[in-house]
């Protein structure tokens, strides 16, 4: 039997240059599963997905980063394309949405290029995770165990490399906004504040 997450609400925090298959089917994976998917990103309107380098569909922003709060949400998706990390991570208002979520111990599901927002979060120091491979230097640097794997599950944190991988990291991220708040999760003492 799948997992139910009724009512639960996922932040998926995206914005121009979001890799549409790693919104798409993440999102729809949610709202199947019972939960309330909301697209959070650095300003209203509409963002731009893209299918690699090509133009993908418009998607409706339904709340910005500087208006949401992240003790309304029950867990975060961070999804990829390699713009779309790189803008997200340089928004310090997003990096410190993302950042409240490993406080509070929430569920954080990250794919592909999504993983740079973590290294400016400060969070993965001592974790385990995955990511599109030329990630690997920038996440070992801030502190984490970078393994080549179709999903990985550490603590409340999932993470896969590709589009691939999405079934299994689909099934992963359900599974843990499920469980829900897990304590090891927060971030480590030493990480920034």
């Amino acid at each position: 039997m799948a997992q139910r997450i009724e009512g639960k609400r996922v932040a998926f925090v995206a914005t121009d240059g979001v890799e549409q298959v790693e919104l798409d089917r993440p999102w729809e994976a949610v709202r199947q599963a019972g939960g309330r998917p909301e697209l959070v990103s650095l300003s209203g309107g509409t963002i731009r997905a893209f299918n690699h380098l090509d133009k993908g569909d418009e998607k409706r922003v339904d709340t910005t980063v500087d208006a949401a709060n992240p003790d309304d949400y029950d867990a975060l998706v961070l999804p990829g394309g390699v713009a779309n990390g790189d803008f997200v991570r340089g928004d310090a208002n997003a990096v410190r949405f993302v950042r409240r979520f490993f406080d509070a111990g929430k569920p954080v599901s990250v794919i592909c290029h999504g993983g740079w927002v973590l290294t400016d979060a400060d969070v993965v120091r001592g974790r385990t995770l995955t990511s599109w491979p030329t990630l690997r230097t920038d996440l070992r640097n801030a502190g984490a165990n970078w393994v080549d794997q179709e999903v990985v599950t550490d603590k409340g944190l999932v993470s896969s490399r590709k589009p691939d991988d999405l079934d299994a990291f689909c099934a992963k991220m359900v599974e843990e906004i499920a469980e829900g708040v897990h304590a090891g999760q927060r971030r480590s003492a030493g990480a920034r504040a």
